[in-house]
């Protein structure tokens, strides 16, 4: 592929006018050619504010010629677009994809294959973390673009030019940035943990709790609770997760987080206690207090008995130094390779790889500091870490 296939000044000026696909046959048409290139970019417009799931009110994609703008209010069969996706030879540019893959995941039902997330790219070559799309087309070539219109209304029709560009430019840049990126991951031979790193985030977009049985491990204010407080916090988030779920319907929209907290304090027994509970809405009570208050019965009523993961207790207070030690090991490391230091050790990781060896059993690496994080950081982690228990 010629660095020069995608030319970035031939896409910015085809972002004025972008082609616009608004029905099935054009749809089928422009992805027969889009299967036959080597790499397309993407990015999506959507509305997230009175469902729980993501609304698609545009999908941008740019390829060697032109910026496209796909209409899915206007087309009913997507699924042209979704075997593109499926092309393992059509790589597919996105720019801090995670909301954009969670879309596709949910209104296509696939993921696009393999992908190159250039804000992903940028981490591993020193660019910098978590980089917008703003600050990343500064630095790699010196444009700069406005943000006008980040809060548009992406299903109002007919959209009006300016959204038009905007969401065209979106698209415009990305594969001259991904074709930069990429040549300085071979450069630095780290083209294969990038690969391997945009998998992980592949898996991450998969919804592998869709019935919300883990949701309740996120409330980390809730560890050392007894039993069937711990069974209730779990049953009313995963009744939530779900009643959400079947009505399309904001999580905060049935249930706040703090209320569900301060119902687990103040465990309510009949509808006029559940009433008087901190932040809870009179509508809840009505429409939702049944169902609540019954769970709420159910845990009380199997006591302790039942077997529940256990949410993660706080590290102890004198990990915090040894903590500093480690943390600086992964500076150290991310330092000399020239990569971001938050790529390299995430703070979940460390917990866990601490956690493995709490109760005297021996470390072990957790899936995340395999792969390409083993040599350069996981194995310097647990020799320190044998060091701590050899000091005392």
């Amino acid at each position: 592929m010629k660095d020069d296939s995608y030319d970035w000044a031939v896409l910015e000026a085809s972002a004025q006018q972008p082609i616009h696909i608004t029905s099935n046959a054009l749809l089928l048409e422009y992805c027969a050619r889009w299967q036959t290139l080597p790499m397309i970019a993407l990015d999506t417009e959507f509305q997230r504010i009175d469902t729980f799931y993501p609304i698609p009110g545009l999908i941008q994609i740019a390829d060697d010629q032109h910026c496209y703008l796909i209409d899915p209010l206007s087309i009913d069969d997507l699924s042209p677009l979704s075997q593109v996706f499926l092309n393992p030879a059509v790589l597919k540019i996105i720019h801090a994809g995670s909301e954009d893959l969670e879309l596709f995941n949910h209104t296509l039902g696939v993921l696009p294959r393999p992908i190159f997330d250039t804000q992903l790219a940028a981490a591993f070559i020193g660019w910098g973390f978590t980089m917008g799309l703003q600050r990343l087309l500064e630095h790699a070539l010196d444009i700069q673009i406005g943000k006008g219109e980040t809060t548009s209304d992406w299903l109002k029709r007919p959209l009006s030019p300016e959204q038009e560009v905007y969401a065209a430019l979106d698209v415009a840049y990305l594969p001259a940035i991904c074709l930069m990126q990429k040549a300085e991951l071979e450069s630095h031979d780290r083209l294969s943990w990038f690969v391997e790193e945009s998998e992980v985030a592949l898996q991450t977009a998969l919804d592998n709790d869709p019935d919300g049985r883990e949701y309740y491990r996120r409330f980390s204010q809730m560890s050392g609770v007894s039993g069937f407080k711990l069974a209730a916090l779990r049953d009313i988030t995963m009744w939530r997760e779900q009643q959400c779920r079947l009505r399309d319907t904001p999580r905060n929209w049935v249930l706040r987080n703090q209320t569900i907290l301060s119902i687990i304090n103040s465990w309510p027994r009949n509808s006029v206690e559940l009433g008087r509970t901190d932040e809870i809405r009179h509508k809840v009570v009505r429409e939702e207090g049944e169902a609540i208050l019954a769970i709420l019965e159910n845990a009380y009523s199997r006591g302790d008995s039942e077997e529940i993961t256990p949410i993660n207790r706080p590290l102890p207070v004198f990990w915090n130094k040894r903590l500093k030690k480690l943390k600086a090991i992964a500076r150290d490391v991310a330092g000399r390779l020239g990569i971001a230091q938050e790529i390299l050790l995430r703070k979940k990781d460390l917990e866990a790889l601490i956690r493995s060896g709490l109760d005297g059993q021996e470390y072990q690496l957790p899936d995340e500091l395999s792969g390409w994080r083993r040599e350069i950081i996981g194995l310097p982690l647990l020799a320190e870490l044998k060091q701590f228990d050899k000091n005392g």
